[in-house]
This record gives C-alpha cells, sequence and structure tokens, in this order.
C-alpha cells in the first residue's frame, strides 16, 4: 500500500486565498529546526525489555519508560513560535526497529493540552499527509479547527521519521532546485527532454544518499507506524486515538494492521487506495484531478470537454514557449501545478479563474505563485523539504521501479483520461524513484485489521488527490465491522472542516464513541 508521488503532498484541504493575498509565503518558510541525526544506542545495557514494536522484537525499557521534557516550541525558520499553551518534546525511536537496543533517532512532538482537564479522553495523534508533511509545523497552525475536540483530548501530533525535526531527508539546496526548474520539463517529448528528466531525478536521489543515507533505509510507513504505538506508550495511553489525512489514512491503517488491539478511535479521511501499486496511484490521481476539474469547469458555465481542451491549449503553448515572471519562467509543469493546488479546495476555484486568465494574457504571475507554495518556495527563493521526505518514504514504501518505457505506455490512456494532467502523472511514475539508493519494501501493506475497534473511514466523491472510490477499498481491506464508511458528497480533499455533517459525525465518535451506520452519507 505505497502511495505514490503525483500531487498527494498537501494532505489536508487547502484555502489558498490569505496565502496569496500575503503574497504566497510557501510553508516551507515555517520548518522546524534542523534535525538531530542517528545516534548510538540508547540505554544500551539497561533493564529488560517492556513491550514489542509489532515485528517480533522487544523494546526496552528505556526507550517505553521515556517521559517527554514538554518545553516552549522553538519559532519556525522565517515563522514566530506558537502560543505558550503548545509545548513541544523529543522522543528516541529506533532506527531501525528489527534491532530495537541499536541505534535511535529523534521524532519532534508537540502537544496541547486538554482544556477541560475534568473530561480527558487522552492523546489524540494527528498526521496531515504529504507524506512528509511537519505535524509539529502544522496542527498548531490549523488547531482552531480541532478546537471541540481538544475540549477533552490533548492535541498531538509529531515530525515522523526522516521530516522536519525527525532527522528530516535533505537531497539538494536551493541553488540545484532552481536549476532543476529551468532545465527539466516535467512532460519530455523528445530524447533528449527525457535523458535530462531521467538524470535530474537520479542526481536527486544520489543527493539523498550523500546527506541523509542513514536514514534512507528506515522511513518506510511500517517504521513510523512502529513508532506511533512507541508514542502512545511515551503518552501513557492505553489506546491509540488518531486522526489521519491523505497519506495519514495510509499510516493509520497500517497502526491498525500490525496492533489491531490497540487501535482506539481512528479516523482516516481523504483516503489512500490501499489496493493501488504505482500506476495504480498515478491513474487515480489523473481521473481525481480531471474529475474535479470537470467540476469546476461546470461552476464556471463551461463544458468540461470545451474548458478542458482551453487549458489544454495553455499548457501546449507553455511547453512550447514559457511566459516569463520576472527572471523565472512559468513552464508547463509549474503551471499544471498551479492549476492542480487549486483543485484541493473549492474555495479556491476563483483563484483559478484568476489564473488561467492572467496566463491567457501573458501573464503567469499567479499561476507561478501558486506552483511555488506547492512546491514549498518562498519569496527569497528558499525551498523547504517535504518533497524530499516524501520521495524518501514513498520509495522506501515500494520496491517498484517504473522503467521510462512503462511510462510511456502509460501515456495514450492517462491522455485520454485528462488532458491536462495525464502526462505529467504518466512520466511521474519513472522519475519519482529513478535511481534511488535503497530498495522498497518488497510487499503491499496490509490494511486488514481483525479485531480492531471501528475506524471511520471518509471519502469526499469530489476529492482530486485521493478519490473516493480509495476510502469504498479502503473500508473493505479494514475488514467486516472494523472499516465504516462515511461518505461526503462535495469538493476537496478531506471533509473534516469542509462538510459541518462530516464534521459532526467525526466529533460524536471521538468525544461519544458514536459510530455512524456503514454507508452514512453527508451532503
Amino acid at each position: 500500500m505505497a502511495s505514490g508521488s503525483g500531487f498527494i503532498r498537501k494532505g489536508a484541504g487547502l484555502a489558498l486565498a490569505g496565502v496569496l493575498a500575503a503574497g504566497c509565503t510557501a510553508s516551507g518558510g515555517d520548518a522546524p529546526p534542523a534535525p538531530a541525526g542517528p545516534t548510538a544506542p540508547h540505554g544500551a545495557g539497561s533493564s529488560a525489555p517492556a513491550a514489542t514494536n509489532g515485528a517480533g522484537s522487544s523494546l526496552p525499557s528505556s526507550l517505553t519508560g521515556q517521559r517527554p521534557d514538554w518545553k516552549s516550541c522553538p519559532a519556525p525558520e522565517g515563522g514566530r513560535a506558537p502560543g505558550s499553551d503548545w509545548r513541544c518534546a523529543t522522543v528516541r525511536v529506533p532506527l531501525d526497529h528489527a534491532k530495537p537496543a541499536g541505534a535511535t533517532l529523534p521524532v519532534a512532538l508537540v502537544r496541547k493540552e486538554a482544556t477541560d482537564r475534568g473530561r480527558r479522553l487522552g492523546s489524540l495523534l494527528f498526521n496531515f499527509g504529504g507524506p512528509g508533511a511537519s505535524g509539529v509545523d502544522i496542527l498548531p497552525r490549523a488547531a482552531a479547527e480541532y478546537g471541540k475536540l481538544g475540549e477533552r483530548y490533548d492535541l498531538v501530533s509529531f515530525d515522523p521519521r526522516g521530516v522536519g525535526g525527525s532527522a528530516g531527508v535533505v537531497c539538494r539546496d536551493d541553488a540545484e532546485q532552481d536549476a532543476a526548474e529551468k532545465t527539466v520539463d516535467l512532460t519530455p517529448d523528445t530524447p533528449a527532454e527525457e535523458a535530462a528528466y531521467l538524470k535530474d531525478n537520479a542526481a536527486f536521489a544520489a543527493g539523498c544518499a550523500r546527506r541523509s543515507g542513514t536514514v534512507l533505509p528506515h522511513t518506510r510507513t511500517t517504521d513510523t507506524a512502529r513508532d506511533l504505538d512507541l508514542i502512545r506508550q511515551v503518552l501513557g495511553d492505553e489506546k491509540l486515538h488518531y486522526f489521519g489525512m491523505s497519506y495519514g489514512t495510509e499510516l493509520g491503517a497500517a497502526y491498525a494492521h500490525l496492533f489491531p488491539s490497540r487501535v482506539g478511535r481512528l479516523v482516516l479521511d481523504a483516503v489512500v487506495d490501499p489496493t493501488a501499486d504505482t500506476a495504480g496511484h498515478a491513474r487515480n490521481q489523473t481521473i481525481g484531478f480531471q474529475r474535479a476539474l470537470d467540476n469546476y469547469l461546470r461552476s464556471t458555465g463551461q463544458t468540461p470537454r470545451a474548458g478542458t481542451e482551453r487549458i489544454a491549449r495553455l499548457l501546449r503553448k507553455l511547453d512550447r514557449e514559457p511566459l516569463r515572471v520576472g527572471e523565472r519562467r512559468l513552464t508547463e509543469g509549474l503551471a499544471t501545478t498551479g492549476i492542480a493546488v487549486t483543485l484541493y479546495g473549492q474555495s479556491n476555484w476563483p483563484l483559478l479563474t484568476k489564473a488561467l486568465e492572467e496566463a491567457e494574457r501573458g501573464d503567469g504571475t499567479r499561476l507561478l505563485r501558486l506552483a511555488d507554495w506547492y512546491n514549498d518556495r518562498d519569496e527569497s527563493g528558499h525551498y523547504a523539504t517535504q518533497s524530499h521526505s516524501q520521495r524518501a518514504i514513498s520509495c522506501a514504501d515500494s520496491a517498484e521501479r517504473p522503467t521510462p518505457a512503462q511510462a510511456r505506455a502509460l501515456l495514450p490512456e492517462f491522455r485520454r483520461l485528462s488532458p491536462v494532467f495525464g502526462a505529467y502523472l504518466a512520466w511521474d511514475t519513472a522519475g519519482w524513484c529513478a535511481g534511488w539508493p535503497v530498495k522498497g519494501e518488497t510487499r503491499d501493506v496490509d490494511a486488514s485489521a481483525p479485531g480492531a475497534a471501528p475506524i471511520l473511514v471518509v471519502g469526499t466523491t469530489g476529492d482530486p488527490a485521493t478519490p473516493y472510490e480509495g476510502a469504498e477499498k479502503m473500508a473493505k481491506e479494514l475488514g467486516e465491522g472494523v472499516g465504516v464508511l462515511v461518505t461526503n458528497k462535495g469538493e476537496g480533499h478531506g471533509a473534516y472542516g469542509t462538510s459541518a455533517c462530516a464534521t459532526r459525525t467525526v466529533d460524536a465518535y471521538f468525544l461519544d464513541g458514536d459510530v455512524p451506520a456503514y454507508g452514512t452519507t453527508c451532503s
């Protein structure tokens, strides 16, 4: 169940208007402090093991007996520290869960304690997707959305291994990324463009090995799921209460499979298809983004066919002759990214209208800013490293390494499915893990969780990045009596906070244990 690459990175639904009004500063400007790397064995030679890690190995009490030292959170790079009610800490986890008494990694945590201490239910852990999103960064900024849950739960998030403050993977610097933007065509049309595309991806992989080689073999989702269980123990919770969005649904399902008896209340929102391979994920996103684009076009009075051809015509023109934006250029690939990012939430659709109209008049500024936001590039030209972490996790999760020939074979089908997004996503299958320096997991992650408590699986019918069909498949894979499907008829990547009905359903489940009927529909 390895997530693909494509456009999944941003996790929960996006509201971009405020970002663009502020000049489109990328989230990369809010990166956590530089991470600490692996260390020598933590507490080696200490007392007898106290717990297992789901891999048949015992965890030493030096790990399970940790007590987080909660302190004021530092200000992220280029940003402000969260308020005084947020506290940060670091716990140690095994670098290699097969060797739990060996070297360790730091995992960065952030927490806001429940405001109604007398009715506290425990900790509620969040993963916002990506893979590669920093929970330490995102949760304090998004906490208002979870205010009701924060009355009775300690709101807790973390940087997964290989992300941000948890030995975050770094693969290239800003100059190298800008050079790639100028010279690499993400939808190569000629042998020379194809060679440059694959060379750049291989260079990226080599940079990951050079800068972060120690952690690369240990960034699998199953590794992070085992970290989650250790975090649960360290926080003092008997069961894991968890809210996963986008890629976070994959992580939650992996946890439920490994530790079904330790599942408390779990919600999976904007669900990754657990049955899809690399090409399958790319196909799902091609269908999903085109579906969302069609819905956008209908909302503006255009027919999907005519509106899609209009946009495809603009992209073909940009492929031949990118638009100058100051010292930079709006390429076909950047324009495609800028279009895609607006489809993550219906409130962003007016931005897409303006960006397309301006680009057709020769002004690519708005589309470039949208792409920069998605690519974590700030106005100074600094890139954050979420995409580095995303690639490390994705390529560790799958042994698949599609070839250029296999990508080319996908092109006719993908272009038919979406003249706008098809070529980009077909080529992405071959470029993403090209030259990756470590082998990925050789089997799909099993999502079955027999004996687990009921898990809410929330799918949105207009979700572009994780199409609704993935939720149906996840609910089935979790097993009868475990996966409980909730359908949100609407637009955007994620239902909570967007749909009042879905939000009420999730809140009732987390706060009161109310499990809705399978197939409950919100509209």
